[in-house]
């Protein structure tokens, strides 16, 4: 189940970024598909956020967009492995 949960944590924002292709005009804001493929292989999260400060924010990179941006590189970048460690049993 554990394994379950982390293959859709991690296809979530790809989902969505397909969905958004097909169905939705919002990341027609990318300069050029070669960004988009990155984004969706790299940083799916980030990308994300960038469509949504194009949107919603008029594109205007203010103090909340940005700190909304480090939030979503945190995101993209931080190791999975290193979330969650194993307790050993000690008897």
């Amino acid at each position: 189940m554990p394994c379950l949960f982390a293959l859709f944590t991690l296809l979530t924002p790809r989902l969505l970024i397909l969905v958004l292709w097909f169905f939705g005009h919002w990341l027609r804001v990318v300069p050029g598909t070669l960004w988009l493929v990155l984004g969706f292989i790299f940083l799916p999260t980030t990308l994300l956020w960038y469509v949504a400060v194009q949107h919603w924010f008029g594109g205007q990179w203010t103090l909340c967009p940005i700190v909304g941006l480090v939030v979503a590189l945190m995101i993209d970048v931080s190791p999975a492995s290193g979330r969650r460690r194993r307790s050993r049993n000690r008897t």
